[in-house]
Formats: C-alpha cells, sequence, structure tokens
C-alpha cells in the first residue's frame, strides 16, 4: 500500500484492525515495490482518465466499464506472452 497523502482514511484502518488484516506500506520514493498497481494505475490514467472529459459520473462509470472489458477480455499482454487475461484463465481451468 502507499503511504502518500491519499493514505488518509482512518475507517480503512480501523476495519483492517478488526478484521486482523495487516496494511503493508511500500517505503517512501520507492514506487517499484508496488509496480503493478503503478503500472495499472499508469494505465487507466493514460488510457482512460486524460483521454476524456467527463460530464457526469455516470459517464466515467460507462467509460471505465468499457475499459475494463476491453483490458480484460480482449487486449493481449505481453507479460502474458501476448494473451488475453481471459485466455489464460481458460488455460489453466483445462
Amino acid at each position: 500500500m502507499d503511504n502518500g497523502p491519499e493514505f488518509i482514511s482512518h475507517k480503512l484502518d480501523i476495519w483492517c484492525k478488526e478484521n486482523k488484516i495487516t496494511l503493508v506500506f511500500i517505503q517512501p520514493g520507492k514506487p517499484m515495490q508496488n509496480a503493478y498497481v503503478e503500472r495499472c494505475n499508469g494505465n487507466i490514467r493514460r488510457e482512460l482518465l486524460n483521454a476524456y472529459v467527463f460530464k457526469t459520473l455516470d459517464e466515467v462509470r460507462e467509460k471505465a466499464e468499457e475499459w475494463m472489458v476491453d483490458y480484460n477480455y480482449y487486449r493481449p499482454h505481453h507479460a502474458l506472452k501476448f494473451r488475453t487475461q481471459v485466455d489464460l484463465l481458460q488455460d489453466v481451468s483445462t
């Protein structure tokens, strides 16, 4: 978990303690300790949030759903040997 200014929720901290979940923070200035999330955040920012001017929350929801379906079902990923995530799951289940 990033320990930057966005971590302001005491409710999350309380909920985690109540549910015996340990929050693990990355070291300040070391985003590579959280590389998968940083990559995902960057993709979402570039391909979704910076690509559109949203006028309503419903527009954000609609475009986010479209982006997620494309990312998970149709886009081949280098780390998956140019397969989609769905293809990988189908390969594992057979």
